[in-house]
């Protein structure tokens, strides 16, 4: 299915392109679902890239190192500490579940990969896996993603309730059918009836608490996976669902406290400071990886706003508590006022680390696209790889060639 066509000048990083109308064929057979195909290919035609990514060995090698460095100071008592004290009350419950499919995504810059974010409840897992089994039967692995995805649901639900079964998954997000994300959600209600459980797709405004059980309807829920953007569920919109949490009436997962360990920016301004590493009492070796494989980060600082404006352009600002790339800002398109918001909300201001750019042949052009690499991650294992393309300054699904991509690796 890939073309011939391939940049191979380039050792760490290269994409290959692959036949529109084969991919297409494949995805029909693989789905057997008329509707959600169309969803996928007519209506949001640039989710799946038509391409493969393939990346050294030595590269991806790097990024699990760095990986397993984060875990490791993440897992440290100081450190929870320090990154608690700015998270919200809900994120000081302690729930006995981890959290599913933390996001580790990287650049891959001329000095190696550097990791630029941590997502607690990163997207896009099932159309990967779904992408990697259409494209990339070379590849099969067991388990499964698909089966790692299910047994790490299992187990999110085992830690919090030991044998009882598991009968149904509320998958909650804002307003689900208006959703980008919609044709995931409806691959996990597949991938869930696969394993006999039951599940719903639903708005939080759906749910309701009450007799110690948090309900939708009549139907008493077990485990909500967790896609709303409410990191910390502070919204009054939310107070069932916070409330069943809290009081343990049902499993969430990803869950406040794992935003507050993972996924709040500011801790990418520990995870660069020496000082603050060494005070956590992580070894060398490990400080050594953190600084050189993360990209360099510090929380903006109202009395640094001189030196903040003068380096702007080196510089990529984001929200302490964002996610895709909402209200952040590259440097060197910040205006006065814009930097002035900046400097009034709580932001992080982060060495501007550019994305790998290779050629990709679409349709009959040769176009550039840009790429990230996200590692879903559960436990401190590397569940899935994939890639990210994209034109313009952030991952936008919306540009001919852009799309999430499976990610082979090369010599």
């Amino acid at each position: 299915m890939p073309h011939a066509f391939a940049d191979q000048n380039h050792a760490e990083c290269h994409y290959l392109s692959i036949a529109r109308e084969a991919l297409r064929r494949s995805l029909q057979q693989q789905l057997s679902d008329d509707a959600l195909y169309r969803m996928l290919i007519d209506e949001r035609p640039h989710l799946l890239a038509e391409a493969l990514v393939v990346v050294a060995k030595a590269a991806i090698a790097k990024q699990l190192a760095i990986i397993a460095a984060i875990e490791s100071v993440i897992a440290l008592p100081a450190y929870q500490q320090r990154v608690l004290a700015y998270a919200p009350i809900t994120a000081k419950f302690t729930p006995k579940a981890q959290g599913v499919f933390f996001g580790y995504d990287f650049h891959l810059s001329p000095q190696g990969p550097q990791l630029i974010e941590i997502n607690s409840n990163a997207g896009g897992a099932m159309l990967n896996a779904l992408l990697a089994r259409t494209l990339c039967s070379e590849m099969s692995t067991t388990p499964t993603p698909e089966q790692r995805f299910i047994a790490m649901f299992i187990e999110e639900w085992q830690a919090e309730r030991g044998s009882q079964p598991l009968r149904l998954i509320a998958i909650v997000d804002e307003n689900p059918p208006a959703q980008f994300m919609l044709p995931e959600f409806l691959l996990f209600q597949k991938l869930f009836a696969q394993h006999a459980i039951d599940s719903i797709i639903c708005d939080p405004a759906e749910l309701n608490y009450r007799d110690g059980k948090l309900w939708h309807g009549d139907k008493s829920i077990d485990l909500v996976y967790n896609r709303l953007t409410d990191f910390g569920l502070e919204a009054d919109t939310l107070k069932p669902l916070r409330d069943a949490y809290l009081e343990q009436a049902v499993v969430v997962t990803p869950h406040p406290r794992a935003h507050a360990l993972y996924a709040d920016k500011r801790n990418l301004a520990l995870l660069t400071d020496e000082i603050a590493l060494q005070k956590f009492g992580v070894a060398s070796e490990t400080r050594a990886l953190l600084l050189d494989g993360i990209a360099q980060t510090r929380c903006v600082d109202k009395a640094a706003a001189d030196s903040l404006w003068a380096g702007r352009k080196k510089l990529f600002f984001k929200p302490a508590k964002g996610y895709g790339s909402k209200a952040a800002y590259k440097g060197d398109s910040v205006t006065k006022r814009v930097f002035g918001e900046i400097l009034q909300g709580d932001y992080v201001a982060q060495t501007l680390v550019r994305p790998t750019e290779r050629p990709l042949q679409v349709d009959d052009e040769l176009i550039k696209l840009k790429l990230d690499l996200r590692h879903y991650v559960y436990r401190g294992q590397a569940q899935l790889m994939s890639a990210r393309l994209y034109q313009g300054q952030t991952t936008n699904f919306r540009t001919p060639g852009s799309g999430f991509a499976p990610v082979v690796s090369g010599d």
